[in-house]
């Protein structure tokens, strides 16, 4: 990875974000060769991704923004986690209120393409913040950046594939299926651009910037990803969000 730390940070970001949205795009593309894919499989993938952007949120987003926060650290952390997870709730409630009386099967595809898509902008920013930190002079390691973006995209894949799928159900064609698939995991590549730029020009915000990702991930993971890989198998869910901390956590350790 030496030649990914002589770029600049937002550079980073973008090479990290394009691959998050490549993953996007995979899962999407199952459209074509497939009718469906396994609940097992679904289930580990996203409880596996749930459990990296859990121990990602606090290993590469809190506990920098914790060491830069300074004596009102509480405060910022705190007022910045608050504030992102809002805004994965407050969407939520945008969504539901602006499709409630559609018709059912479009409801449910039109709330899931538009609510992957708005989770993934705060999940794009938490990827350029992670690097724009680091070419700021903060703790979070190069490692951590750049499991933090791994987590990302493993959860990406089964985005990808919850956008696909439903639509091509609805009749919609396979290659439209594909394309609004992964479109709703283009927006991270900006998110990613604009939150390393953000924190790379105006090293002030970092503290918030990071708590704010956090907050926002890791709404994300209890609306989204634990719900989803639960409704599967319970043991299956557990033993995935076990297994992905564990993952993220040793290599955090290990090579941050």
């Amino acid at each position: 990875m030496e030649w990914l730390t002589n770029l600049d940070g937002w550079v980073q970001a973008l090479v990290a974000t394009l691959f998050t949205w490549a993953m996007t795009a995979a899962g999407a593309a199952l459209v074509f060769f497939c009718k469906k894919v396994g609940r097992t499989s679904f289930c580990l993938m996203t409880a596996g991704a749930g459990g990296i952007m859990l121990a990602s949120s606090f290993f590469s987003l809190l506990l920098p923004a914790l060491e830069r926060g300074g004596d009102s650290a509480y405060i910022v952390l705190t007022s910045g986690f608050i504030a992102g997870g809002l805004v994965i709730v407050i969407t939520d409630l945008i969504m539901g209120a602006a499709t409630r009386y559609a018709d059912k099967k479009r409801r449910s595809s039109a709330v899931m393409c538009v609510a992957v898509t708005v989770h993934n902008i705060p999940e794009g920013l938490a990827v350029g913040v992670a690097f724009g930190a680091l070419a700021a002079g903060g703790q979070t390691g190069l490692t951590a950046a750049v499991m933090l973006a791994l987590g990302i995209g493993i959860q990406n894949f089964p985005e990808g594939m919850c956008v696909a799928f439903p639509l091509r159900a609805n009749g919609m064609s396979r290659f439209k299926s594909f394309f609004i698939g992964q479109l709703s995991g283009a927006v991270e590549i900006a998110a990613g651009v604009i939150g390393a730029l953000a924190v790379t020009v105006t090293d002030g915000i970092l503290p918030f910037a990071l708590a704010f990702s956090s907050g926002a991930m890791i709404a994300v993971v209890c609306a989204e990803l634990v719900p989803e890989s639960f409704a599967v198998s319970k043991i299956k869910a557990t033993s995935g969000i076990v297994l992905g901390f564990a993952l993220m956590m040793i290599l955090d350790i290990a090579f941050g």
